[in-house]
């Protein structure tokens, strides 16, 4: 069945959007299009991704969710080591519960937001 809309972006709420945003341009090595204390932009030139401040914002924290999750990204990557730690030197933490570590791992954004690396399959 034919959608009746496309997809703009998507945004991801924030404490600190220009950090967040410098973190996920760095990872995707992507442009920073935009970048205020309220609302920051990273884009490859067909996709987008926004990052809005919200007051009061809280990590939902993984797998012992404190806030419920409102999201998490996937990333393929050719090699998981390699990604891991060049994610961790860029901001990002590893929980110590990973599902599948041989075939993905899980990783927490500086904002706390989990997000995937998986082996390119």
């Amino acid at each position: 069945m034919p959608g009746f809309a496309s997809l703009a972006m998507l945004n991801l709420d924030a404490e600190d959007p220009a950090a967040l945003a410098t973190f996920y341009s760095q990872v995707l090595g992507w442009d920073v299009l935009h970048s205020t204390a309220e609302y920051a932009m990273i884009g490859d030139g067909s996709t987008s991704i926004g990052f809005g401040q919200v007051p009061g914002y809280s990590a939902p924290g993984w797998p012992g969710e404190t806030t419920p999750k409102r999201y998490h990204l996937d990333f393929y990557v050719d090699d998981l080591d390699k990604a891991e730690e060049q994610a961790l030197a860029l901001g990002a933490t590893k929980p110590s519960e990973q599902p599948t570590p041989d075939r993905w791992r899980v990783l927490l954004d500086p904002a706390g937001h989990p997000f995937d690396i998986c082996l390119r399959s």
